[in-house]
């Protein structure tokens, strides 16, 4: 079994900062791609940010130059800097791993049940 499991959210006033973690654990052999999405209230879930296994790093227009994504391989852990926070951050947040498992022949997407950050004005 593969578990992700984000930490970090909260709430925070306008321009402040957070930092969210997503640790993988499981019988995990290979993690091509990291990333973060998002869900805010009533919205469809979109894309934050992803990080490749060679730190090849892509963002939402929306958080570029705020928030920054980053991974340490050795742990299998993947983070997510958020500054100058604003309220349409505010959202459920979701860890999400491109994994290949011991036994598997291919990759597959897995998910975290996802971390609330509220961002208040």
């Amino acid at each position: 079994q593969v578990q992700l499991v984000e930490s970090g959210g909260g709430l925070v006033q306008a321009g402040g900062s957070l930092r969210l973690s997503c640790a993988a654990s499981g019988s995990i052999r290979s993690i091509n791609v990291m990333g973060w999405y998002r869900q805010p209230p009533g919205k469809q879930r979109e894309l934050v940010a992803t990080i490749t296994s060679g730190a090849s790093t892509k963002y939402a227009d929306s958080v570029k130059g705020r928030f920054t994504i980053s991974r340490d391989n050795a742990k299998n852990t993947v983070y997510l800097q958020m500054n100058s926070l604003k309220p349409e951050d505010t959202a459920v947040y979701y860890c999400n791993a491109d994994l290949r498992t011991y036994g598997s022949s291919q990759s597959y997407p897995y998910w975290g049940r996802g971390t609330q950050v509220t961002v208040s004005s």
